[in-house]
């Protein structure tokens, strides 16, 4: 092949390199197609070889992961997972990251964050009905670090307000080791009629490419290389051109027409151009298909000048979609876009060569096997090795080597800090800054343990009784003190938030956050941190239907806390019977579910009063964790539950004191005799809940509680205006809002 892009032996090998591509990586390149590469297929090649898009570092660990359930209509290989949810209903969803992307330019890198997750769910067929978003940071006692803040939660907020896309729920930390390396997190809901699952599966020799939506420009262009599999060492505003754009408005546009499009049966397949543009949404279909296809890049709409054909094959462009339509469908196909106001162009048609050729006119630039692209990049065993840190971080004892505070002054005050932490503190100002309501699904609002959704068409009028619980978790800090059991406790706690919510756990996707995995001890903690996590989905039956890996979250050699979060989706069978945190009213019985140990490793209690991220993770038991989900669900479902939240950072204490202030009463607490106060208060050991019930049920819900060997403590009442926990803690209402309530903002304005 020979054209104006042929490459001498010697360039060659040098700009691969610079494009991301090892030597030994190249040489494969070179033996695949037998001759030298072009510009174009070394740009092809860099991207989908590139970590973000081929896995080659993880993928041999992530298959252990269970990714079959009795719920699973769609696992991990397509655009989204996909679940049933009864009466012939599924939910499609996942999770992704734009964490190097939001590092330079924060409202764009988070806006297209939200712009992709929500393409890969109605590409499935399904209608975006929610977001989540789970997002690290440095602390904000740093100018730079409160304006990411504010224009990530800007980004999120601006993109889906527009799209008209609620963002229902989410989290958020702030950690010295985020500093470098923010994390955005974003997960997306769809709502379909499970007989209109559609796949990006290219077939039909003939069949007409069909470019739908944006026009294509320089923006993103190598995002999946430049960014998301680099290390920041540089000033990120150098970076600032590999950041994609949004257009909020044209992906609405989007979703109705691809939505219209499927729905009049007018396509063959779809797929979204995210990472890797139009080289990876093309390949990929055509790999699935076992087909080829030919693109003539002239064809493709642009919005800048003398665009060279590798700029417009792995441009990162937003708001585009690839479809497969057949010859006679491609009059009402295009028919359907115009009637949305969106450019639809024939780029191209499907082959029978199994080759993906990209022609400028009658010039071929590239020519290669399109499963190559898409499924020959080189799997690497790294070198894994223990952290030498983790030896003596475990070994230290936060409970026995420290003097913490006594008696009821000192132990109220700490609470009162605990509450205005900036891990604990009200979300509220990042919450109202979203439309969480739109399209009147919204049944718990952001605050409570999980959003719960009710399923159905409201504008169809096509409603029933079943809801879904979403929850996004992961304790950074555990997995960096043990990402086995870190790993592990992401997912209970997003189990027992379900749970708490009233929803049976039933898959979940997740977003796994690293460092350098050529660095054996980030890998260690990486493959320790998925071990954990299939482990702890195995044990309940759950399984991983999509997902997303992003490596490289290091800012000049150091790498960010471990972090495996985790998307978990529960089902209710009717939504009448949801339940919230609120303590619900003056006389009601408060019961602690499970057992408080001497844990303070890893606390935001050792955090926020010795200044320390040391000790070992509160332990997990997995039986007891399941054990205590379906005794939630149960007694949630006979109405016997009042109110119910899992006790989480900042232990029993906090946890009392969310739920006062969600209720907007108070409560008596006699804990009994046995642990030191502080351990009582503020261990965040797992496996635990509290629920309020009448006085009347108690007897009823403690051989319930027996029945599913779980631990039922009658711990007090609630009423008054103030939590009083025995003579450990009296804190006013209004002390407990007076922390709680403001600390973000006053924080995001630089006030101390």
């Amino acid at each position: 092949m020979s054209t104006p892009e042929t490459l001498s032996p010697e360039i060659a090998p040098k700009l691969a390199v610079e494009l991301g591509l090892k030597l030994d990586e190249y040489e494969k390149v070179v033996e695949i197609l037998g001759r030298v590469p072009s510009v174009t297929e070394l740009y092809m090649y860099s991207l989908m070889w590139s970590e973000h898009c081929s896995y080659k570092h993880s993928r041999k660990a992530l298959r252990m992961f269970p990714t079959q359930g009795d719920h699973v209509l769609q696992g991990p290989g397509e655009n989204a997972g996909v679940i049933s949810v009864g009466d012939g209903w599924a939910v499609a969803f996942k999770m992704e990251s734009h964490n190097h992307p939001s590092a330079i330019e924060p409202y764009q890198g988070a806006a297209t964050g939200v712009g992709g997750i929500i393409r890969d769910i109605f590409t499935m067929g399904a209608r975006p009905i929610a977001s989540l978003d789970s997002l690290r940071f440095g602390t904000l006692d740093k100018p730079r670090q409160r304006y990411l803040f504010e224009g990530a939660v800007a980004g999120i907020g601006g993109y889906g307000n527009c799209l008209g896309v609620p963002t229902v729920g989410g989290e958020v930390y702030f950690e010295e080791a985020y500093e470098g390396n923010c994390l955005i997190n974003a997960m997306a809901i769809g709502l379909m009629r499970a007989e209109n699952l559609t796949r990006a599966v290219a077939a039909g020799v003939g069949n007409h490419v069909l470019l739908i939506g944006s026009t294509t420009g320089r923006d993103g262009i190598g995002g999946a290389s430049t960014l998301a599999s680099q290390e920041f060492d540089e000033k990120a505003e150098d970076k600032r051109p590999s950041v994609q754009v949004g257009d909020p408005f044209e992906e609405k546009l989007l979703i109705e027409a691809c939505l219209e499009l499927l729905d009049g049966k007018l396509l063959v397949a779809l797929g979204d151009l995210g990472a890797a543009g139009l080289t990876s949404s093309a390949s990929e279909m055509a790999s699935r298909g076992g087909v080829g296809l030919d693109i003539d890049v002239t064809t493709v709409p642009q919005r800048e000048d003398a665009m060279k054909p590798f700029e417009i094959m792995v441009s990162e462009s937003q708001e585009r979609m690839l479809a497969i339509v057949t010859p006679e469908n491609l009059e009402a196909a295009q028919a359907v876009c115009d009637k949305w106001g969106l450019r639809s162009t024939v780029i191209g048609e499907v082959t029978d060569t199994g080759r993906f050729v990209v022609r400028e006119g009658e010039t071929v630039v590239a020519d290669m096997p399109a499963a190559t692209l898409a499924h020959d990049a080189p799997i690497y065993d790294p070198a894994s090795e223990r952290p030498a840190y983790l030896a003596e971080v475990q070994a230290f004892d936060p409970v026995a080597s420290l003097e913490h505070p006594e008696g009821r002054e000192a132990l109220s005050a700490t609470l009162l800090r605990l509450l205005a932490s900036p891990n604990i503190c009200s979300r509220r100002w990042i919450w109202e800054q979203y439309d969480h309501q739109v399209m009147l699904n919204t049944v718990a609002l952001p605050g409570s343990d999980a959003a719960v959704l009710r399923i159905g068409d409201t504008g169809r009028g096509e409603m029933t009784t079943r809801g879904i619980a979403v929850s996004t978790d992961c304790n950074g800090r555990y997995c960096y003190l043990d990402p086995y059991a870190g790993a592990q406790i992401a997912f209970a706690e997003a189990a027992r938030n379900v749970a708490c919510s009233g929803g049976r756990p039933a898959a979940i996707t997740d977003c796994l956050n690293f460092g350098n995995p050529e660095k054996p001890d980030v890998f260690w903690t990486f493959h320790e941190s998925v071990r954990g996590l299939a482990d702890a989905c195995t044990a309940f039956g759950v399984p991983v239907i999509s997902g997303n890996v992003s490596f490289y979250n290091e800012s000049f050699g150091s790498p960010i806390y471990p972090t495996p979060t985790v998307g978990l989706v529960g089902l209710l069978d009717d939504i009448e019977d949801h339940c919230t945190l609120a303590f619900k009213a003056a006389g009601d019985v408060i019961l602690m579910l499970g057992r408080t140990r001497p844990e303070l490793g890893g606390s935001e209690y050792l955090k926020v009063v010795h200044g320390m991220v040391s000790g070992r993770p509160p332990k997990v038991d997995l039986v007891d964790e399941r054990l205590l989900g379906e005794l939630l669900v149960t007694s949630i479902r006979t109405g016997i539950v009042r109110s119910a939240h899992d006790c989480a950072e900042g232990g029993l204490a906090v946890a009392l004191a969310e739920c006062c202030v969600a209720g907007d009463v108070g409560a008596r607490i006699d804990l009994g005799d046995g642990l030191p106060g502080v351990v009582a208060l503020f261990s965040e050991s797992q496996g635990r809940a509290i629920v309020t019930v009448d006085e009347d049920h108690v007897g009823a819900f403690k051989t319930l509680a027996a029945a599913h060997g779980t631990a039922c403590t009658r711990i007090g009442t609630v009423g008054g205006d103030g939590l009083v926990i025995g003579d450990e803690a009296d804190v006013s209402l209004d002390d407990v809002r007076a922390a709680y309530a403001p600390t973000l903002e006053r924080l995001v304005h630089g006030e101390a």
